[in-house]
């Protein structure tokens, strides 16, 4: 079996691509309505700044949702760590393919919870990818891989330290409440049972009680002041374990250098190859039609019949140039992309192809214009692919977007065996996906199916606005 990912960027576990119940029509194309659903945003700074009693009390709400998170986390705590102990027996193995995951989501919700009291986002850290879709080579990535193992750290600061820190937090608002109502809980109460013992001072009566008001004001003090460095403390706390690692930075200033490296060479080798299509082919059919009308010319009084020939042979070079202006239009960037869209074009390729091909489409909206160009180009080298090597007799392509990330999958039914580092066609492809900082990934056993997919970061645009032509 022949596995391959083309692009050193390394993302999380792919996510199950959603896909829709598209329904057979005439063609071979079916597309599937695309859902209700509109992308995440970016988290805000709305808790990072403030001093009001509105703001305390938001950031009350936080130290509330951290301490609720802490018991999640601790379930995921003990269960993954017990699935470790166990894990040679195998039962441990199967529980970590659900617990890890489920780790990582719950990591995901604190970023964002944490990156709204600093003010900016927590980045998601890139896990590796496993090499194929196999739960042992999932199991063999993850634990290799340090952002996981990150997580995992995470975990046990946040039932330890973080919930600590939040507890407190919580605890001084509730300090404020008690000493506010312990007048009236007092009156209520049977005698002798409710008794605050201060050492210097005993409260067992309702005159004293009252007397515990002068703590509501220093109890208010301590929690006006300390809430907010605590729950900000616990923030960053949060920042330090989950936000990528200067390595994994470094790493990725690295990958992005070398791929606009990697990219300035391939638009330098595609203007040279646009020159060349028009010197050799637009350039020199229209200097044979200036000949031939000039030839025309000269002949149209003393050769009429003549003339009429050369005037008929330049009407045929000209629609010969116009279609050789339009293939060079096309190989830059195809007009179907721009009037119909990711969804529109790809349906359009698939019309053309010898072998039946199934579109299913799950767009919510559209994709900057470079990172639709790119994927269209891509697809349209994958499914080359399947008609030149495959032997298949069917394919499926699948668009889809889980809100972060905009995914392209293309399978065929044909005889597998493709090698991801042979050839120049899919390289170019890896190539053209790195400059948006996407991946493609190969899975092709011998005797196939053979899975291709590319995945491009991004944001969709809504369905009725023209998409930025801006790089996602």
């Amino acid at each position: 079996m022949r596995t391959g990912v083309l692009d050193p960027a390394r993302e999380g576990v792919p996510a199950p691509l959603r896909r829709g119940s598209g329904t057979r029509q005439d063609g071979p194309v079916t597309t599937s309505a695309p859902p209700n659903s509109s992308p995440r945003r970016p988290t805000t700074g709305w808790l990072a700044h403030g001093n009001g009693l509105t703001w305390r009390l938001r950031l009350t709400l936080v130290a509330v949702a951290d301490v609720l998170l802490a018991v999640p986390a601790l379930v995921l705590l003990c269960t993954i760590t017990t699935s470790l102990g166990v894990a040679v027996v195998g039962v441990g193995l199967l529980l970590l393919l659900v617990l890890v995951p489920l780790n990582a989501a719950l990591a995901q919700v604190q970023r964002r919870l944490s990156g709204s009291v600093l003010g900016r986002t927590i980045e998601r850290p890139d896990y590796l990818r496993a090499p194929s879709a196999s739960p042992l080579s999932a199991l063999a990535t993850w634990v290799r891989d340090p952002a996981r193992w990150r997580d995992y750290a995470w975990t046990w600061t946040t039932v330890v330290v973080g919930w600590a820190l939040s507890w407190i937090a919580l605890g001084l608002g509730l300090a404020v409440v008690w000493y506010a109502v312990f007048p009236f809980v007092f009156a209520v109460t049977p005698e002798g049972v409710l008794v605050n013992d201060y050492g210097f001072i005993t409260v067992d009566t309702q005159e004293e009680a009252f007397l515990q008001w002068v703590l509501v004001l220093v109890a208010l003090a301590i929690w006006w002041w300390l809430l907010p460095p605590l729950v900000r403390l616990r923030a960053l706390l949060d920042k330090a374990l989950l936000s990528p690692s200067r390595h994994q930075l470094e790493r990725r200033v690295a990958e992005v250098a070398a791929s606009r490296t990697e990219t300035i060479d391939h638009s330098a080798a595609e203007l040279r190859r646009i020159e060349r299509d028009l010197h050799d082919g637009a350039q020199a059919r229209l200097v044979s039609l200036g000949m031939s009308l000039g030839m025309a010319e000269e002949l149209v009084r003393s050769d009429p019949d003549a003339a009429a020939r050369l005037i008929a042979e330049a009407r045929d070079t000209t629609v010969t140039t116009l279609g050789d202006l339009r293939s060079v239009v096309r190989g830059i960037h195809p007009p179907v992309l721009a009037d119909r869209g990711l969804a529109g074009a790809v349906q359009a390729l698939a019309l053309d192809l010898a072998v039946p091909t199934t579109v299913l489409v799950d767009l919510p909206g559209r994709a900057p214009e470079p990172v639709e160009s790119a994927t269209y180009f891509a697809v349209a080298e994958a499914l080359a692919n399947v008609v030149k090597h495959a032997d298949a007799r069917r394919a499926t392509v699948t668009l889809g977007h889980d809100g972060r990330v905009l995914r392209a999958v293309v399978t065929d039914d044909g005889r597998g065996g493709a090698d991801p580092g042979r050839g120049t066609g899919l390289a170019g492809v890896a190539r053209r996906l790195a400059a948006f900082d996407g991946t493609l990934t190969v899975t092709s056993p011998a005797g196939g199916p053979t899975t291709v997919t590319l995945e491009l970061p991004c944001a969709l645009s809504s369905p009725r606005t023209t998409p930025s032509s801006g790089t996602a």
